[in-house]
């Protein structure tokens, strides 16, 4: 039955979803910061954002999974007090090490998203589903932005420190929310957690993960990278093999079949590996300095503000996409959303050299980005039985992050001073444009889907088709 509370509940898990994906992007330009800070080397720095990427990646379909079977308020709110002793201990951290482990530890809110949009699946009325999905995309689509453009100002003005200082009010007064206004789950699924299944997924995808984002630094053709990637084949098989003959699977194969999902699945790797090198990229070509040939020699902050009309693009385009469903169908927004981020790419590969040429393309990306974490969930959410939503938006956030940290793998070449050459970039963006048109491409394989209404899915053979 539909809950009378669904603005607060709306708004507590807007909040929740925000932070965490504001936690996502709020590091990366403080990390030189954070290096200097505690007077480490630049390689044990970026374990500050590897390991909240490897803990994310893990935990998001595993504990969705878990919602979906033992209720969703409850693993919302354990999952919430979590990211709130992960923000606590990386804002007293005495050392890099600690953060470090704070991070992983506030990776599992990467599990609010999946628990979100169940949420909002079990307690809305079934016309005002697709529309709070997309509202939801884009605060999370936003949330990350928020995180780019805030992080200088913060930094500035307070202390790194204050990057985890702000959030931890923020999720504290929104767990004590959470437990008073979100109803628990009328729908739960069957069956227990496939503990073999969680702890193969965990391992190929950390065997996956961790050669893609550190293979940079360790050499693509070094011992431990192949083996890696050698593993993380042999663990995929297995967990394939375990999960199909599992009567209780992690991740049911049989939905990862619908049609609907293989299509936005593939459509999300693709995505995720442009959206969140352009997150990366972005700022660090506008902060290097004009000597290197190209650049503006910004600040932190001055490059934050030059992403604000992304910000506000993702924000007003995820959350007219949400008006627009009933009459376009979702495909045909997601489908729209990879290409305007791939002609923003484009944008970016042939135009650089003023400022405005930088915002312009921000905007058009933030607008391609808004348009399709929209469509992407409720494609997800319309094509997947209620008590499988968690596990299956779990896994679509988590293929986005998979491709997120292939697309920022992506290498430069170095001039002697250590900066990209200016070519790097072009070529960088160009490879971005070609996987943004990929993700095209794979959701025009969708099918047509107008707005959620909650469907019953029976997963018949016609349906897997």
């Amino acid at each position: 039955m539909p809950s009378k509370f669904t603005r607060l509940i709306f708004a507590v898990l807007a909040s929740g979803a925000g932070v965490f994906s504001m936690l996502q992007s709020l590091i990366a330009p403080a990390l030189p910061t954070i290096q200097h800070a505690m007077h480490t080397s630049q390689s044990t720095a970026t374990w500050v954002m590897t390991a909240y990427l490897l803990s994310a990646s893990v935990c998001t379909p595993i504990i969705g999974r878990v919602g979906d079977l033992a209720g969703k308020k409850r693993t919302l709110v354990a999952v919430l007090l979590t990211v709130l002793a992960g923000c606590l201990l990386a804002a007293l951290a005495p050392d890099v090490g600690v953060l470090i482990i704070a991070r992983i530890i506030q990776g599992a809110g990467g599990a609010v998203f999946p628990l979100s949009f169940g949420i909002i699946r079990d307690q809305f009325e079934p016309g005002r589903v697709s529309g709070s999905i997309s509202n939801l995309s884009a605060v999370i689509a936003a949330g990350g932005g928020v995180g780019i453009v805030a992080a200088g100002p913060i930094v500035a003005g307070l202390d790194y420190r204050w990057l985890f200082w702000f959030p931890v009010v923020i999720v504290a007064v929104t767990a004590l929310l959470a437990l008073r206004y979100v109803p628990e789950s009328p729908r739960r699924a069957k069956g227990r957690v496939s503990w073999s299944g969680a702890v193969l997924l965990s391992g190929w995808l950390v065997a996956l993960l961790l050669p893609v984002s550190s293979g940079s630094r360790w050499g693509w053709s070094s011992a431990a990278v192949i083996a890696l990637f050698a593993a993380a084949v042999v663990l995929f098989a297995l967990w394939l093999f375990a999960e199909s003959q599992s009567r209780s699977p992690l991740i049911d194969l049989r939905i990862m079949r619908v049609r609907s999902v293989w299509t936005t699945n593939a459509a999300a790797l693709l995505f995720g590996a442009g959206m969140s090198s352009v997150w990366s990229f972005l700022p660090g070509f506008v902060q290097t300095p004009r000597s290197a040939g190209y650049g503006f020699g910004a600040s932190v902050t001055t490059s934050g503000l030059l992403m604000l009309p992304m910000l506000i693009a993702m924000f007003v385009a995820g959350v007219v996409s949400g008006r627009l469903e009933p009459k376009v169908d979702a495909r045909r927004l997601l489908i729209s959303g990879a290409v305007s981020a791939a002609v923003a790419c484009a944008i970016l590969a042939l135009w650089h050299t003023q400022q405005w040429q930088i915002a312009v393309a921000a905007g058009v990306f933030g607008l391609g980005v808004g348009l399709a974490f929209s469509s992407m969930a409720n494609l997800i959410v319309g094509g997947v039985p209620a008590e499988q939503t968690g596990a299956a938006t779990g896994m679509n956030a988590n293929l986005r992050s998979v491709g997120g940290a292939i697309g920022t793998a992506i290498t430069s070449h170095l001039q002697p001073s250590g900066l990209p050459y200016d070519s790097s970039y072009i070529h960088s963006f160009s490879a971005l444009t070609l996987l943004l048109l990929g993700a095209a491409l794979a959701a025009a394989l969708a099918p047509a889907r107008k707005a959620v209404r909650t469907p019953q899915l029976q997963l018949t053979p016609a349906a897997a088709e």
